[in-house]
């Protein structure tokens, strides 16, 4: 074919690369100018010419705005032709692929390259162009697991993984002061028995717009390290990037925070995983890389917060009865809101104007109805004689006291060691199993005793945490004085750590506070 005599046609140009370091725009200028010159080889009038820089074609989730535009012009029918540097400039998506060979094949589109390889109107260069495609996801495939092999041995090294430096530290590793500070405010506050902040109670004192006794406002930390990459590169007589504004928190970003296990100096890496889009993506959540014995990889730097806070603050998050309200404050005004539990269907009631309720119970009347309603208390009542119960346990010597929590951290470290010996009581025999020294079953009764006893060590480390948190109360000379004197919070942490409170109907008829409605169960 004469190409020069081939029909006149309007043509786009795409223009895309998927990751320009410098900034320059050179490579993209490179590809601009080839695609040019073959337009005007084959006499075509270009219409629009879309860019997409530093924008991958591998992930069809991302968001390319100019392939995007593109297409929604050619369904509009601004152009017949598209040109591009090379078939992968266009997309590495199969599917995407076959909707360019569908419009080159049944409605007249056509596909050039300015390398000269692309002809998607012949069969011949279908098959090229499918083959050339899975090619070249095959090599992307095989350079991400490369990729992830490597980060993964990076992490059991301990070295501080790539990306974006988390708040507290520099890209070296080394500690910033002023950020490590906000760090373990965060943790502090958050993890506090006497009325701890929330996500966004944190958040708006890291903005600034709601002064937190302890708290620094801090500019957003997104903004500082656009901040600090755009004076890098002008220091290296680069063109810098556009900064990040600054602007308020986010509570993602606080539970991001409180999440990472870096600042308790833990190795973490974390997979990317299949979504049900087709996509991988990484999980918010880090994973603690672990060694043969099944204790958390140290990392090569140094740790803001210590385990015990870490590890609370994780408790705190993953409790899924934690109190939430629409004003983000997870401070409760009812001292047995979440915490006292209804006598007729377990559930924990609720705070209500007269005092607590549940209306997830089910009653049955005299003909066998089924019907739901309301358990209702006076919480006046009730508190107080919660609060007298609590008070006189803790003038027994069995309560929790000083000798509970005077060696906290010891006990911790001992129980921490106890578990670390029962998981490489698991190691050593499936070690065994696999050498065909013991039986299937041997193993199956070491691993089950072993599951157990770390279940009892992981419950007793919860209480030291527990007990180390009510110091304050506990560890005072009049326990029972100071818990009456003490905050909402501290005493309702006080009373979960003692007792389970449930709540019975009050009888029908009587308007007097009956105690025998009120059982509580010492733990």
């Amino acid at each position: 074919m004469n190409l020069l005599s081939d029909k006149p046609r309007k043509a786009a140009i795409y223009l895309r690369i998927s990751l320009d370091l410098e900034m320059d725009g050179l490579a993209i200028d490179r590809q601009r100018e080839q695609c040019e010159a073959l337009a005007e080889y084959r006499q075509w009038e270009v219409v629009e010419t879309y860019v997409d820089q530093s924008k991958s074609a591998t992930d069809r989730t991302k968001i390319r705005p100019a392939y995007d535009k593109m297409v929604a012009d050619y369904k509009a029918g601004a152009f017949d032709a598209i040109i591009c540097y090379d078939l992968d400039r266009l997309t590495r998506q199969p599917r995407q692929l076959e909707d360019w060979i569908d419009a080159a094949e049944f409605r007249g589109l056509t596909i050039v390259t300015a390398n000269g390889e692309a002809d998607l109107s012949t069969d011949g260069g279908r098959m090229y162009a499918r083959i050339k495609a899975a090619v070249a996801r095959a090599e992307m495939e095989r350079k991400g697991a490369r990729q992830s092999a490597a980060q993964r041995q990076r992490a059991k090294q301990g070295r501080a993984p790539k990306g974006m430096r988390p708040l507290g530290y520099a890209t070296n590793g080394d500690i910033i002061p002023d950020e490590a500070e906000a760090v373990r405010a965060i943790y502090s506050l958050f993890t506090r028995a006497d009325r701890p902040e929330s996500l966004r109670s944190l958040a708006r004192g890291l903005s600034g717009t709601e002064p937190i006794e302890g708290l620094k406002p801090h500019p957003k930390h997104s903004h500082v390290v656009s901040a600090e990459r755009a004076e890098r590169r002008i220091a290296e007589g680069k063109q810098p990037r556009p900064v990040v504004p600054d602007g308020e928190w986010s509570p993602s970003t606080i539970l991001g925070i409180l999440r990472n296990p870096r600042y308790a100096q833990m190795a973490t890496y974390t997979p990317k995983t299949a979504q049900p889009d087709g996509s991988r993506r990484r999980s918010w959540r880090a994973q603690i890389l672990r060694d043969d014995a099944g204790e958390p990889i140290r990392g090569q730097w140094d740790a803001i917060i210590d385990d015990e806070t870490w590890w609370r603050a994780q408790n705190i998050l993953d409790d899924n009865e934690r109190a939430t309200n629409t004003s983000g404050s997870t401070k409760r005004t009812h001292l047995g809101s979440g915490l006292y539990r209804c006598g007729i269907c377990g559930a924990k009631v609720t705070g209500a104007p007269r005092g607590y309720r549940c209306a997830k119970h089910i009653q049955r009347d005299e003909q066998g109805t089924v019907t739901t309603t309301s358990l209702m208390r006076s919480g006046a009542d009730v508190d107080a004689f919660v609060l007298k119960a609590i008070a006189k346990r803790l003038e027994k010597p069995d309560a929790l006291r000083k000798e509970t929590i005077t060696d906290s951290a010891s006990a911790t470290a001992g129980i921490n060691a106890a578990i670390s010996e029962q998981r490489a009581r698991i190691l050593r025999a499936q070690h065994d199993y696999d050498e065909e020294i013991i039986e299937g079953r041997d193993l199956k009764r070491i691993r089950e005793a072993a599951e157990a006893r770390i279940a009892q060590l992981e419950s007793e480390r919860l209480i030291q945490g527990q007990a180390a948190a009510l110091a304050p109360v506990l560890g005072s000379d009049s326990p029972s004085q100071t818990f009456l004197d003490a905050s909402l919070e501290v005493q309702r942490q006080v009373i979960d750590a003692l007792a389970t409170v449930t709540l019975l109907p009050h009888p029908r008829g009587k308007k007097t506070f009956n105690p025998d409605t009120v059982v509580i169960e010492w733990r």
